[in-house]
């Protein structure tokens, strides 16, 4: 499999971005944490099943999402990640059905939004209000019996994320942490499985 990517994220640095809501490109990063879920997405079986991820970047769990059967639909703040990652999927033969530019501080009303069998994101939770935004955009795309795959090696909004579930009907199911080891880079990575409340 290969995933194309700009070869420098702050070569696309806009400076007007950045003055209006400090938007920086993260995505054009394959980060550890995307790495991690990719593998993890891969031993999954996807036929039947459809999926979304949020903050789909250059789009490897996608790609990988849709080599597992998933029907995928990639979303991001930034509509050259989710370009990138049509691309990337078509190119290694899995492409995905879809492309969404989401806002999580302005998600349209839950009504008009595709529910999904499983939600997926990496590395999302790197400034402190994307706890609680990450969390109400999986309660509000997440399929009654869904499931929500998150990634993260520890950042900042971690923990505010965890405690945002509970209020929205969500509750981590399973978590497992893994060591992620590439030349110099140590991290590890939990990768947290979350559903709705059972009743």
């Amino acid at each position: 499999m290969t995933i194309m990517h700009p070869a420098s994220a702050e070569d696309l640095i806009d400076e007007r971005d950045f003055e209006r809501d400090e938007r920086l490109p993260y995505w054009a990063e394959l980060w550890p944490s995307a790495r991690v879920l990719a593998r993890h997405i891969l031993e999954l079986s996807g036929v039947g099943k459809t999926f979304i991820e949020l903050g789909c970047g250059a789009g490897l769990v996608a790609t990988c999402a849709s080599l597992a059967g998933f029907d995928v639909v990639v979303s991001d703040y930034y509509e050259d990640a989710t370009r990138f990652a049509r691309v990337n999927a078509w190119r290694n033969g899995a492409p995905v059905s879809g492309s969404v530019v989401l806002d999580w501080r302005a998600l349209p009303p839950p009504h008009t939004l595709q529910r999904f069998d499983v939600v997926a994101a990496s590395d999302v939770l790197y400034e402190r209000a994307y706890g609680e935004l990450v969390a109400e955009a999986i309660s509000s795309l997440l399929a009654p019996h869904g499931l929500a795959l998150v990634a993260d090696p520890g950042r900042v909004a971690r923990d505010e994320f965890l405690r945002a579930l509970a209020p929205r009907g969500l509750e981590v199911r399973r978590s497992e942490a893994l060591a992620y080891r590439d030349n110099e880079i140590r991290q590890t990575i939990t990768v947290f499985e979350i559903g709705r409340v059972r009743k």
